[in-house]
């Protein structure tokens, strides 16, 4: 077989090389540090999709980089890992099962990339014959346990893919309805993907995450996500927080332990003080988990940014400098908007001046970041420097760096819609140059989609 022909059947296999995911070098860095924050305690479920994505992350860094701290050795040690995961949470020694379609498609194509063209055969006829001999109960669908693995995968790439991941979620319990950890899954991904609900469309959610959390009942971030959802609709919540609370601190922490939805259920229905209290006690009985160190440094950055009237305000400010410090040497290659909060919080502290949050943003402008982290960089600044400097024509100009930045994201949205609101004021000396620049922008975008409709009708 040419190395021609086995591209084009790889390209047909159902696995992480082609599913069209990010692969920008930041999401994988950032992806890469919240696999590893899940927790890859015995007999967690999703193991062996966590290590197959985190191998597929590996080969994606390490193939490009060699100082990301990612190989392709590391790739392929994972991909092994999670097969005998799977074996594992499927009770069984075999080699063949549908749950192992998208472990053999991806190590086919990582050998196809090494140059390995036999063993990358190989793997792709295991594929071949595995998907020949568990077929999908619904004809022209994929398998169930490739459909669940797909929408697993697409969740942790970002909003863009969420409503992809639900979709796969359905077809999957559709298919296998007393699949626990499938139906939960999709709970979570119905409330994730619709933060704000429409009314029927809120029943439905409350709906799911009830019945899913009565058929997983030691799932806590399940529970603590539900327990969040119905406090919005006015219901009294203390008593079963705190008890939850208690559940939650006897557990391992990882980022599905349950902490973080907890943490941010006290922080909007009860205080910011009582996450602190929290999280602090969380990293008291787990003080080497650098999760919960972040955890609670994102509690003393909402502590100081949202409570304005704080007495303690240098003391705490003092405490989440030292915290985001800590965090951002646990994190070193996906520590940017943490850096960005060090910054702001250098300007609110009265023990420093307003130079070191400047050096901050002035080193990190000069850096080589990817568009999506520019933006980002660009739209916080221009707050920094509306808020903390009153510096309004400066602030204007990193806005518009940041719409003019040609990638979908929240920031470029919030920047449009502040450039936006100041020409509708007509109060700035900048109006008319603001308005020519949106009117541009807007020429631009509608270019750009037109092309993207041909080339998806092409």
């Amino acid at each position: 077989m040419s190395q021609e022909t086995l591209r084009a059947r790889l390209k047909t296999l159902p696995c992480h090389f082609t599913w069209d995911l990010d692969g920008s070098r930041s999401r994988l860095l950032f992806l890469r540090d919240d696999l590893k924050d899940i927790g890859t305690e015995e007999g967690y479920l999703w193991l062996g999709q966590i290590y197959n994505l985190l191998a597929y992350v590996h080969y994606q860094l390490g193939s490009r980089d060699d100082s990301l701290g990612s190989t392709v050795d590391d790739a392929l040690r994972c991909f092994y890992i999670a097969a005998e995961a799977f074996r594992q949470i499927r009770n069984t020694v075999s080699d063949e099962g549908p749950w192992l379609v998208v472990n053999y498609g991806n190590l086919a194509w990582v050998h196809f990339h090494m140059g390995e063209l036999a063993r990358s055969h190989s793997y792709m006829v295991k594929v071949e014959l595995l998907l020949q001999e568990y077929p999908s109960p619904l004809p022209s669908e994929l398998h169930q346990e490739i459909y669940a693995e797909k929408a697993w995968t697409l969740m942790m790439f970002g909003p863009d893919k969420k409503l992809q991941a639900v979709e796969y979620f359905k077809k999957a319990t559709q298919m296998e309805p007393n699949r626990a950890e499938w139906n939960t899954s999709h709970a979570l991904a119905l409330a994730t993907t619709f933060e704000e609900a429409v009314p029927e469309q809120e029943a439905e959610i409350l709906l799911k995450l009830k019945l899913a959390k009565e058929h997983d009942l030691e799932n806590l971030h399940l529970a603590a996500i539900y327990l969040g959802r119905i406090a919005r609709q006015g219901k009294v919540i203390e008593d079963e927080a705190r008890l939850l609370a208690n559940r939650v601190l006897k557990k391992p922490v990882g980022s599905y332990s349950g902490i973080k939805p907890l943490l941010r259920l006290y922080r909007t229905h009860a205080s910011l003080d009582e996450a602190i209290d929290l999280a602090d006690e969380a990293l008291e009985r787990h003080p080497n988990e650098r999760y919960m160190k972040r955890c609670l440094a994102s509690c003393y950055k909402w502590k100081i940014f949202l409570d304005r009237d704080c007495l303690l305000r240098q003391s705490l400010t003092d405490r989440a400098i030292t915290l985001h410090q800590e965090v951002i040497a646990l994190y070193t290659h996906s520590s940017l908007p943490t850096t960005i909060t060090l910054a702001n919080l250098y300007a609110e502290s009265s023990h420093h001046d307003k130079t070191q949050a400047e050096q901050i943003y002035r080193e990190l402008l000069e850096s080589n970041l990817e568009q999506g982290d520019l933006q980002m960089l660009h739209y916080n600044y221009a707050k920094y420097l509306n808020y903390y400097l009153q510096d309004r024509y400066k602030s204007i100009e990193h806005h518009m760096k940041a719409a003019e930045i040609p990638y979908p994201s929240k920031y470029r949205k919030s920047s449009i819609k502040i450039l936006t609101q100041i020409k509708q004021r007509q109060k700035n000396k900048m109006c008319g140059e603001i308005e020519d620049f949106l009117a541009n922008l807007q020429e631009f975008d509608t270019f750009h989609a037109n092309n993207n409709l041909l080339r998806l009708h092409s």
